[in-house]
């Protein structure tokens, strides 16, 4: 059997561009805005267009209805039965395009979790650079209870929450709450389900404060100097923060700093209704 492609059906993505705002929405309610073929390559296909986008600062990722991500669609999962081994790796490899994607865009990604991040959907959270969930929200990699593992997801979730945390859940396929998953560092802030639209709206008047080359700078930094040993980090380091003092951005926000005034690449964001 062939690999499987997306079927013909409603946009399972929803991407609203304002205010230097990507507001991205899982938009499969009915179905937990769980993952099926057409929703990893319609978000692989919306984070490609962000990470090429000069008018975006920042990516809010949210779920419609009742929950984040409930994972994987129950026909997709019945479909994977008939699948071939390389049929199945070439399946996994598209979810997995679609988190490095995610995982690499140069904004900074704000996770608005609520309800439920299970398996993939707790993948999600992984991804995000800042993940805040309302804390009545049940996670977790729950994938060994249907006899399967969190294989796609684990380059991700083990670089946010580290071996020893990842032992214990993926073996267990146990759901834990959001304060757990704060604990072990999946998510960054818990908050009641009515202040989840206002914590993400600081978030972004957090980040629209700082310099947008200086947040995109910052966030490749961390991926090199993981990649790297101390000795190449060294050089790595020394020069990015070389270029960034010279450049404009930085000359502009270090005179603003020594002039006590705002800096030119400060925005204030409108208040808007928070929800998505």
């Amino acid at each position: 059997m062939t690999p499987r492609t997306p079927a013909p059906m409603a946009e399972s993505i929803r991407l609203v561009v304002s205010e230097g705002i990507a507001r991205v929405t899982l938009a499969r309610p009915e179905a937990r805005n769980a993952f099926n073929a057409e929703t990893i390559e319609h978000l692989h296909d919306v984070f490609a267009r962000i990470t090429a986008a000069d008018d975006v600062r920042a990516v809010v990722l949210a779920g419609e209805g009742k929950v984040f991500c409930g994972g994987a669609d129950i026909g997709w999962m019945r479909e994977s039965l008939e699948l071939s081994f390389d049929a199945n790796v070439a399946d996994a490899e598209r979810m997995s395009d679609m988190f490095r994607a995610i995982d690499n865009c140069p904004k900074p990604v704000i996770g608005q979790i609520h309800g439920a991040a299970l398996g993939g959907g707790a993948g999600l959270a992984a991804v995000c650079d800042v993940a805040i969930a309302a804390d009545d929200t049940v996670l977790g990699f729950t994938e060994v209870k249907l006899g399967i593992i969190p294989a796609v997801i684990s380059p991700f979730v083990l670089a946010k929450i580290g071996t020893s945390h990842a032992r214990a859940l993926f073996l267990t396929g146990e759901r834990f709450d959001a304060r757990r998953a704060k604990h072990v560092g999946l998510v960054h802030e818990v908050v009641p389900p009515v202040e989840l639209g206002a914590a993400v709206e600081h978030c972004l008047e957090e980040l629209f404060t700082a310099g947008p080359a200086a947040v995109r700078a910052a966030k490749l930094l961390i991926r090199r100097v993981i990649d790297n040993d101390y000795d190449d980090s060294r050089a790595i380091t020394a020069r990015a923060i070389a270029q960034q003092r010279i450049g404009t951005e930085g000359q502009e926000g270090l005179r603003a700093f020594l002039e006590r005034r705002q800096a030119s690449f400060v925005k204030d964001l409108e208040r808007e209704d928070p929800s998505v």
